[in-house]
């Protein structure tokens, strides 16, 4: 392939060709289920996505489809212009829809020039719908029939959007491709890219470094290689995933503090950690080894439209008594009162400083007393995603990223505040830069 040629052409007899790079042509060829590809900038990720979809299409037929990205911008900015490049200037397939849902529906012609025929009325129309993971509703609209999730592994496509399009697939067992760069070492890895490795048959890892497409420049290839941290440039440039300067629990190592899911012996002291909100609240359960000293996050919790009434309800069934709870900020007595008479009493954390929290959840990972078990994977990927803003020369600042969506998290630190009130603080800030 040569420089500036693009990934599909028309030829004079109108039939489309297509030229991919090495990396492009192996999740190409690949006839599992999931299909992972992290890639490096520029490296082809998002130019593949459309051929891929349509392919599935002519193989899977009429239907709806999903196409998604982690935020709007990136969707009319970055994906669409690529998707419609191909499904209307190219394949002339039909026409993208922008109100009052977001979509692109195949014309009688175009489903002919797919499918070879004209459609039938007991055909289903094609269409393709888009979302983005800051919009959940969006996500959920449709039975479909194969996704492409572009950009994935950002921060903002948290494992609950990603869990609801595998929902929008189960009946047709739907097909996923995911192209994008390793941004943070959360969801994406643990659900994918780990068991991948590790040779699990239904997913496919592609990986494949900028310079892989032959469009990209050698030069700001080993620009970037000599002028960025290690870190940065195997991400951004390598598609590898690496522990990214700012990871708040850095110590965290999912081989280590992820344990199995087993059933607590009834008379283990039981604790809650509590993150009131009207839309969200949260809650992380945890239990005591008396024997060894040592903690086991067993349940999560996160929901909202539900009365104080209705949360202690569900956070209390199956429990042998009522744990002791910690939660919210200090300003937060209604909620505390409102649980209380719903039958949970919720005590304020004993410290309200944030980073004291931070640091008490540090103390109790790096000593070894605290461990999540693998039934709570929400709280396990904000644990690893929960981060300090960079500042230009990619150092951690104080500001915590995103904070306002971490609730998990924040019930964590509440309980632990009061866990690891006997211990001393790890002094955290800065050890995880490196």
């Amino acid at each position: 392939m040569t420089l500036d040629r693009d990934l599909t052409t028309v030829t004079p007899q109108g039939k489309l060709r297509f030229n991919l790079h090495r990396g492009q042509w192996k999740a190409w060829q690949s006839s599992k289920r999931f299909v992972l590809v992290l890639a490096g900038t520029q490296g082809g990720k998002t130019s593949f996505g459309p051929l891929w979809l349509y392919r599935e299409i002519q193989r899977k037929g009429p239907g709806d489809y999903i196409v998604a990205t982690p935020t709007f911008p990136l969707l009319e900015l970055k994906l669409l212009p690529e998707f419609r490049k191909l499904f209307e200037q190219h394949l002339l397939l039909g026409r993208y829809v922008g109100s009052p849902s977001k979509k692109f529906v195949f014309s009688p012609e175009g489903f002919e020039r797919t499918f070879g025929r004209r459609p039938g009325p007991d055909d289903a129309p094609v269409q393709v719908f888009f979302g983005h993971a800051q919009d959940p509703d969006s996500l959920e609209s449709a039975t479909a029939k194969a996704a492409w999730l572009d950009e994935a592994g950002q921060k903002k496509f948290r494992r609950d959007s990603w869990q609801a399009i595998l929902r929008r697939l189960s009946i047709h067992q739907g097909r996923v491709l995911i192209t994008t760069t390793p941004y943070y070492l959360g969801w994406l890895k643990a659900d994918l890219h780990d068991p991948a490795r590790q040779g699990h048959p239904d997913i496919e890892l592609v990986n494949f470094k900028s310079v892989d497409n032959p469009n990209f420049p050698r030069a700001e290839y080993e620009r970037a290689r000599a002028t960025l941290p290690r870190w940065k440039f195997d991400m951004f440039y390598n598609g590898l995933f690496t522990r990214p300067a700012g990871q708040i629990y850095d110590c965290f190592d999912p081989e280590v503090h992820v344990r199995p899911a087993f059933n607590v012996p009834e008379d283990w002291p039981r604790f809650i950690g509590l993150d009131f909100g009207g839309v969200n609240t949260a809650a992380v359960k945890l239990a005591k080894n008396p024997a060894s000293e040592e903690y086991f996050v067993y349940a999560e919790y996160k929901a909202g439209g539900r009365t104080a009434r209705e949360h202690a309800e569900v956070l209390l069934k199956g429990e042998p008594r009522a744990p002791h709870a910690v939660g919210g900020a200090k300003s937060e007595g209604n909620w505390r009162l409102e649980f209380a008479a719903a039958g949970l009493g919720v005590a304020a954390p004993p410290v309200a400083d944030v980073e004291v929290g931070i640091n008490r959840v540090y103390g109790l990972l790096k000593s070894g007393r605290l461990y999540v078990m693998d039934s709570c994977p929400d709280l396990i990927d904000e644990i690893i995603s929960y981060s300090r803003v960079l500042d230009e020369n990619d150092e951690p600042t104080e500001q915590i990223e995103d904070k306002e969506t971490y609730h998990r998290a924040d019930a964590l630190r509440y309980i632990a505040t009061y866990l690891a009130r006997g211990i001393n603080d790890w002094q955290v800030k800065g050890e995880h830069a490196g």
